[in-house]
């Protein structure tokens, strides 16, 4: 299984770094896991949109699904390619998906994006790609997502606070890909709807995962400093989710070599 970062950046994109958006592929599937702002672009550069099998939206914030209306823009006017392409999407999303396209049931946005609403507890299969959805900490629905194929193992948090079900689902996983939006250590007046990059730490060791990627880093943040906090809460190695690393999961070393 290979994940690609296509951009990691929290809130919003920088000249650097699109939104949040990463591609999965396993053998001849590839997975859009969410389509944050300036990540069509950069999606395009590495696949043909047209041949997706299934997008992954974590929750309904723009920095997470904005792009998503490029690929609709790309599959109705665009090259024809296989559709509709399923995109999986937390409760009460495809409602809101729909309306910021003013679709109905017979726009043309439903007959290229077959919107499919999950809950936490829900596994769907996309060819040989197992997907397995729980709950993430987050003032809207969101999604905690564990992809397996080929004996390999990702978990992404998404966005999310302590609580809901990322350290279960991050059990065993090769690699987390996990949030560190906030730095520092947690106090009453911390954000309660984002992990600090010691939380990220904390999570990875609790499940006992082969190797943390630190994600959604704002633009004015240190990277290095995340990571720095992650790995004094981690022993294992830990990455930092850089526009264009390529990651190489292969469920039997270390988790990841990029």
């Amino acid at each position: 299984m290979r994940l690609t970062i296509l951009g990691s950046t929290a809130g919003a994109p920088s000249r650097s770094n699109p939104a949040s958006g990463y591609l999965v592929q396993h053998g001849d599937v590839s997975i859009w896991m969410d389509a944050g702002t300036g990540t069509f672009m950069e999606l395009a550069e590495l696949v043909d949109p047209g041949t997706l099998d299934a997008v992954v939206i974590s929750h309904t914030h723009v920095d997470h699904c904005s792009d998503l209306f490029g690929l609709y823009g790309y599959l109705a006017f665009g090259p024809s390619g296989d559709v509709p392409v399923k995109v999986f999407v937390p409760e009460g999303a495809a409602d809101h998906l729909a309306a910021f396209a003013r679709a109905t049931a017979e726009h043309i946005f439903n007959m290229v994006l077959d919107v499919l609403e999950v809950t936490p507890g829900d596994s769907v299969m996309v060819g040989d790609v197992g997907i397995s959805f729980g709950e993430a900490i987050h003032p809207v629905p969101a999604l905690v997502t564990r992809i397996e194929a080929g004996g390999a193992s990702l978990v992404y948090s998404g966005d999310t606070g302590p609580g809901g079900d990322l350290m279960e689902m991050a059990t065993g996983a090769d690699v987390l890909l996990c949030e560190a939006s906030l730095d520092g250590i947690r106090n009453e007046r911390t954000y309660p709807y984002h992990l600090t990059a010691i939380e990220a730490g904390e999570t990875a060791a609790w499940g006992g995962v082969n190797r943390l990627i630190v994600t959604h880093i704002g633009a004015l943040m240190d990277p290095q400093q995340s990571l720095d906090e992650a790995a004094g809460a981690f022993a294992g190695r830990v990455g930092y989710a850089a526009r264009g690393a390529v990651f190489e999961i292969d469920g039997r070393s270390d988790g990841a070599n990029g």
